[in-house]
């Protein structure tokens, strides 16, 4: 198996050839929990009679900058490596205006560069866990969720009661009544506590906060806490247990690992927050080599993405909790039973995707 180090990884990817033809987009649609209207653009690579896949995740609303309204044309044609390719895409525009959000950038980034990997690997007849020498293994994953304006267990009950045995990440807010933490807690399910304090989102009730932390410090107290307020009061409180504090939002490539807030060793690793191959692997070398725990993020892929990021984690962390639960734990109301965890690796004979 190889060892998982910057000058191992990238260099068996980086040369492989990859010829582009075409670049095509698609919409792709769900309605999520709460009656979110999820939209995400499907990117297809053509090239040498075969396919590569990605998926953009940053739009969320469309309002005329997604790949599939823009039918953006880019620069793409031509025979490169893999490694000349994500040097080329660095330097083109990828929104037609600057986007309210620098990580959308990266997200988009993320889609051309993860359907080129496809491409390339379909191209070359071989899949990416044999390139890498790395064995996929079954996956844990845990279901994202928030409870809603007016929190309720009941989107926690829903989900138990078709699958048993999921665990949760759950989206802290400061309307959590004491009564409705005790009754997430006496689940024994709740795995990630999100804080989302690094989204740059408004605290309706900052007064609220200290005490939020509080009690779900004392009533979760194996469970990772995800993305604290970078606010005094927090790093008090969570001075003591900062050996399960994690950070989402401000890793971006390996060299924010450990310049965060606060001197927490998880890592929550999204590859599209971080955008290219390339950093993506040189994130994973660092935190294996610093013995850090990790587990992977989504960011509501409908598609494709969802697939990849699943193997990613079969690969780099499979025993985290995986924020990488199927699309259909998303939905609002999930009909029938869901698939339990772990989820079986399946990679696709080729490519950079599963099956």
């Amino acid at each position: 198996m190889t060892p998982m180090t910057d000058d191992t990884l990238w260099p068996r990817l980086a040369e492989l050839p990859l010829v582009v033809e075409t670049c095509e987009y698609e919409r792709l649609h769900a309605v999520l929990a709460h009656g979110f209207q999820r939209v995400t653009t499907l990117v297809r690579l053509g090239g040498g009679g075969e396919d590569g896949l990605g998926e953009d995740v940053s739009v969320h609303v469309e309002d005329g900058s997604s790949l599939h309204e823009m039918q953006l044309a880019l620069p793409l044609a031509g025979e490169w490596t893999l490694a000349s390719f994500s040097e080329h895409l660095a330097t083109l525009d990828l929104f037609p205006a600057p986007p309210e959000w620098e990580t959308a950038t990266r997200m988009r980034r993320w889609a051309l560069e993860s359907a080129a990997l496809d491409l390339a690997l379909r191209q070359a007849g071989r899949a990416l866990h044999e390139v890498l020498g790395l064995e996929p293994r079954p996956v844990r994953f845990v279901n994202s969720l928030g409870l809603g304006e007016e929190p309720s267990f009941d989107h926690v009950r829903r989900r138990l009661d078709r699958a048993p045995g999921v665990h949760f990440k759950l989206d802290a807010e400061t309307t959590w009544s004491p009564a409705l933490i005790d009754e997430l807690a006496g689940t024994g399910a709740v795995d990630t506590i999100d804080f989302k304090g690094h989204y740059g989102l408004e605290v309706k009730d900052p007064a609220a906060l200290a005490p939020l932390y509080e009690r779900i410090v004392a009533a979760f107290p194996d469970a990772y806490l995800e993305d604290p307020h970078d606010l005094p009061e927090v790093a008090r409180l969570l001075e003591a247990h900062v050996e399960r504090v994690s950070f989402d939002a401000p890793i971006r490539s390996a060299g924010d690992i450990g310049a965060t807030p606060l001197p927490a060793r998880v890592v929550n690793v999204k590859p599209s927050r971080i955008g290219s191959v390339r950093e993506l692997l040189a994130v994973y070398a660092r935190c294996a080599r610093e013995g850090r725990p990790m587990y992977g993020g989504g960011m509501g892929e409908l598609g494709v993405g969802r697939g990849q990021i699943q193997l990613l984690a079969a690969l780099f962390h499979p025993d985290g909790p995986n924020d990488v639960a199927p699309s259909a734990y998303n939905e609002d109301d999930p009909a029938g039973e869901l698939p339990p965890s772990p989820l079986p690796p399946g990679p696709a004979p080729t490519g950079f995707r599963r099956r």
